[in-house]
C-alpha cells in the first residue's frame, strides 16, 4: 500500500483529551519533522537537555513553552512535560510527541495556535490511528477496535474491544485465510498441470474442506449481534396508564430521582429518557407520558410521543396498576402492541392493601416499583428478551460489532456457498478460482489488505480528534 496517496507527509497536532477546565490537558503531534518545529517552542529545564529533537524516544522532559519572540520579547505560555516518541517505535509510526500541561481552555488554545504557526497542521478525526494504520502499526480491525474501547458502555463491550485492538480478529481472520489459502493452491495446482498431471498424494480440494472454513465464517459472522448489544445497547421504553408507576420504576431502576413522581394523573408531559446497565448491556430507558381518554393538548400531544417511541422500541415494559386491575385500554394496547419477544407486562404496586402477587395475571412479571420487590426477575428477563436468539461465546472469543466487518464476512461466506457448488456441480477450475480469490478479497478488506480511500475516510471520519 502506498501510503503517500492517503494524506500528506507533514506534522500534525490536536488536542487528546476533551475541551474544558481540567487539571492536565494533553496535546499530541506526529510527523517526520513534528520534533524540530516544536524544538524552538520549547525551553527545558534541565541544562542536560539540549533540545528535543536530540532527545532519544520514550523519555520525558519538564520546560516551559514560549512565543518565538521575534521582534517582541519571548512571552511564556505554560509550564509543561514532553514525552517524546521515535519512530518507528511509536503510536504512529512516526516521531512525535504528547505536551501534558494545565487544563486551561485559554492555556489549550494558545498552544495550539503556536504549533499551527509553528507548521503543525490541524489533525483530522482518526488521523493518528490511521498514520498508525498506514505505517503497519495497527491493522484496520485493530484500529477500527481504538474508536470501539473509547466509544464503549459497559464493562464487557470494553473487554471485547480491547481483545480486537489486542488482535483476535485479525489472528482469526488470518486463520481462516490461510485455510483459504490452501484450497486456493489446490485450484491452481490444477490449473497448471491439469487434473490428470496432478502429482501423487495431492487432489483437487474436497467439500469437507471447504466446509470447515464456511463454518469458520458463520461463526465468526454469528458473533456480530452479540458484539452490537454490548456496543450499542438496546432501547426499552416503559408504557402504560396514566399512575400506573412508571416514573417511580424509571427512578427505581436508575437508583437516582430523574422523574417527577405524584398520584396526580398526567405528571408526565414529555418523555424522559437515560441510560443504564443491565448486566453489562447498556439499556436506553425511556420514561412515557401515560395514557388515558380525558387529556388535555398539551399531555395529547405527550401521548403521540410515546406511541413513536414505542413504536421504535426494541422492548417495551407495559406497566398496569395491581390496585386498579386490567381495564379495557390496557388489554386493548396489550392485544395490538404484544408482539413476540417485543412486549413485557409488569403488574405494578404489588406493594400496595389488596394488590397482592396472588392477583397478577399469568405473563405478567409482579414488581413493586416503590420498594424494588420483583425487580431483580424483571431485569433478568429483560436480559433474556435481549439475547433471544443471539447465542452465546465464550470469554476471550473474537466478537465483532462492525456492520463493514459483518457485510464483508458476508460477501466472504456467499464466495464460500459459490465454491462449494461449483465443486459439486465439477465447474471449471478458472470458475472456482475466481470464487476463493471472492473469498480472499473480502478477508483482505476486514484487515485492510486490500482497502481504497474512500473506505478509510468513512471509518475514521467516525473518530474524536486527536485519536
Amino acid at each position: 500500500m502506498d501510503k503517500d496517496q492517503f494524506y500528506p507527509l507533514d506534522s500534525i497536532a490536536a488536542l487528546a483529551t476533551p475541551w474544558g477546565e481540567s487539571a492536565l490537558a494533553v496535546i499530541r503531534v506526529s510527523g517526520g519533522d513534528s520534533l524540530e518545529l516544536l524544538d524552538p517552542l520549547f525551553q527545558p529545564a534541565s541544562a542536560a537537555v539540549a533540545s528535543l529533537k536530540a532527545m532519544a524516544g520514550h523519555t520525558l522532559h519538564r520546560g516551559t513553552i514560549s512565543t518565538a519572540g521575534g521582534e517582541g520579547a519571548s512571552e511564556v505560555i505554560d509550564d509543561v512535560l514532553v514525552a517524546v516518541y521515535r519512530g518507528p517505535k511509536s503510536f504512529t509510526g512516526e516521531d512525535g510527541a504528547e505536551i501534558f500541561c494545565h487544563g486551561s481552555p485559554l492555556i489549550i488554545r494558545r498552544l495550539l495556535g503556536l504549533l499551527t504557526e509553528g507548521g503543525f497542521r490541524f489533525a483530522g478525526p482518526g488521523e493518528f490511528t490511521l498514520r498508525a494504520f498506514l505505517n503497519r502499526k495497527l491493522d484496520l480491525t485493530q484500529a477500527e477496535a481504538v474508536n470501539e474501547v473509547v466509544r464503549a458502555k459497559s464493562d464487557r463491550a470494553r473487554a471485547i474491544a480491547l481483545n480486537r485492538l489486542s488482535g483476535a480478529i485479525e489472528g482469526k481472520i488470518d486463520q481462516i485465510k490461510q485455510a483459504v489459502l490452501r484450497l486456493s493452491a489446490a485450484v491452481e495446482l490444477g490449473l497448471d498441470y491439469g487434473e490428470d498431471e496432478i502429482e501423487d498424494g495431492a487432489s483437487l480440494p474436497s467439500d469437507e474442506e471447504a466446509a470447515l472454513c464456511q463454518e469458520e465464517l458463520e461463526r465468526l459472522l454469528a458473533t456480530y449481534r452479540i458484539g452490537r448489544l454490548y456496543q450499542e445497547g438496546i432501547s426499552v421504553v416503559l408504557a402504560g396508564r396514566t399512575n400506573s408507576g412508571k416514573s417511580t420504576l424509571f427512578n427505581r431502576m436508575l437508583r437516582e430521582d430523574r422523574a417527577i413522581v405524584s398520584e396526580v394523573h398526567g405528571t408526565t408531559r414529555d418523555y424522559l429518557e437515560a441510560v443504564v446497565t443491565i448486566d453489562d448491556v447498556p439499556i436506553k430507558l425511556y420514561d412515557t407520558a401515560g395514557f388515558r381518554e380525558r387529556a388535555d393538548r398539551i399531555e395529547e400531544e405527550g401521548i403521540r410521543r410515546t406511541d413513536g417511541i414505542v413504536a421504535a422500541a426494541d422492548l417495551v415494559l407495559y406497566l398496569v396498576d395491581a390496585e386498579t386491575g386490567l381495564t379495557s385500554q390496557d388489554e386493548e394496547f396489550l392485544s395490538r402492541r404484544g408482539e413476540a419477544g417485543r412486549l413485557i407486562p409488569v403488574w405494578n404496586k404489588i406493594d400496595a392493601p389488596g394488590a397482592g402477587q396472588d392477583r397478577c395475571p399469568p405473563d405478567f412479571v409482579a414488581v413493586s416499583a416503590r420498594n424494588g420487590r420483583g425487580l431483580e426477575t424483571l431485569s433478568h428477563l429483560i436480559v433474556e428478551r435481549v439475547f433471544n436468539g443471539a447465542g452465546t461465546v465464550d470469554a476471550g472469543e473474537p466478537i465483532i460489532d462492525s456492520l463493514r466487518q459483518k457485510h464483508l464476512l458476508e460477501r466472504a461466506v456467499r464466495g464460500m456457498e459459490d465454491f462449494r457448488t461449483g465443486l459439486r456441480d465439477a465447474q471449471p477450475l478458472d470458475v472456482l478460482a475466481v470464487d476463493l480469490k471472492e473469498v480472499l478479497d473480502a478477508l483482505g478488506e476486514i484487515t485492510g489488505e486490500v482497502t481504497s480511500q474512500d473506505i478509510l475516510n468513512q471509518i475514521f471520519a467516525q473518530f474524536c480528534v486527536g485519536k
